[in-house]
C-alpha cells in the first residue's frame, strides 16, 4: 500500500491547528501518573481527536493506536499508530523540541510514517520511497551519516535518567565511548539522525507511539533501529537507532559489553 505524502501534510496540517494556538500559552496541564509526572495537556487530545477523524474518512477500514484516546480495530492489518504531541514537556515548557508522530503499520511492521514540528514549520516523512524533509529551509531527501566509528558519534537520549539496573551501566559505558552525548530532543533526534546531523539515538522504556513513525524515517533514509535485542522497534521498550548498521553493530557490541 503506498501513502500519498500530500496525506501525511494534511495530518501535520489539522495537527497543527490544535497544538500551534495553545503552544506557549498558559494552558492547563493534567497528570498522567500517581507518583510520577507524565504530563498531557489539551492540545495532546484535541491534536489526536481530529488527526483520528481525518484516518478514518480517508481510511475506514484501518485501525488506530493512540496515546491519548486508546485502541480501534487493532487487530486489522493497517493500523495508524499517533502521538499527538511527542515530547509534552518541552511543549510545556515553550522549547520547540516536540513533534506530531503518526505513522501505519501493516501486519505489526512500520511501513509509513511522519514527524511533523509546526512551530518550526518542519515535516519529516517517509512513505516507502525513500525519506523526506519539507520546510522553511527547502525540502529534499534524507540521508544518514555515515560515521562507523563509536568514537566518533555524537549521540542523543531524552534523560539517563530513565536508565536503571543493568541498562543504566550499559547506557553509561557507551557514553563514555561516543564523541558527544546530548539530552532532552525526543522525536526531534530520530529525525536529526534521518537527516545526517548525529549518528545515535538510545532510548529505553518506549511505547509503540514513542516509535513507530520514526522507523521508517530511520530506515529510508539508510539507517538501522531495533531493540535492545535487535528485533524489531515497533513494540518499544528500549531502542538503539543508529547512523548505519556497521555503527548500529558497534554500539550494541558496547552495551552488551
Amino acid at each position: 500500500m503506498h501513502i500519498d505524502p500530500e496525506f501525511m501534510r494534511r495530518i501535520a496540517a489539522v495537527a497543527a491547528r490544535e497544538s500551534l494556538p495553545r503552544f506557549r500559552q498558559s494552558e492547563a496541564v493534567s497528570n498522567k501518573v500517581e507518583g510520577g509526572f507524565d504530563p498531557v495537556t489539551e492540545a495532546d487530545r484535541q491534536a489526536e481527536k481530529h488527526i483520528r477523524a481525518l484516518i478514518k474518512g480517508e481510511f475506514p477500514g484501518h485501525g488506530i493506536l493512540g496515546e491519548e484516546l486508546g485502541a480501534e480495530n487493532a487487530d486489522a492489518e493497517y493500523v495508524w499508530v499517533v502521538d499527538p504531541i511527542d515530547g509534552t514537556r518541552s511543549f510545556i515548557s515553550g522549547i520547540p523540541l516536540w513533534g506530531t508522530l503518526v505513522g501505519l503499520t501493516r501486519n505489526g511492521d512500520a511501513i509509513a510514517g511522519m514527524m511533523a514540528q509546526p512551530y518550526i514549520g518542519e515535516l519529516f516523512y517517509a512513505t516507502g520511497q525513500g525519506a523526506f524533509y519539507e520546510g522553511p529551509h527547502g525540502s529534499g531527501g534524507l540521508q544518514t551519516r555515515d560515521t562507523v566509528d563509536v568514537a566518533d558519534a555524537t549521540m542523543f537520549t531524552t534523560t539517563p535518567a530513565l536508565f536503571t539496573g543493568a541498562r543504566k551501566d550499559s547506557f553509561e559505558r557507551l557514553e563514555k565511548s561516543v564523541r558527544l552525548s546530548r539530552y532532552g530532543a525526543d522525536c526531534y533526534a530520530y529525525v536529526m539522525l534521518a537527516a545526517g546531523q548525529i549518528d545515535l539515538v538510545v532510548e529505553t522504556s518506549l511505547q509503540p507511539y514513542d516509535i513507530v513513525a520514526l522507523v521508517p524515517i530511520v530506515e529510508q533514509s539508510g539507517g538501522k533501529i531495533t531493540n535492545w535485542n535487535g528485533g524489531p522497534a515497533e513494540l518499544g521498550g528500549g531502542i538503539v537507532a543508529a547512523a548505519n548498521s556497521r555503527l548500529h553493530d558497534a554500539a550494541m557490541n558496547i552495551l552488551h559489553g
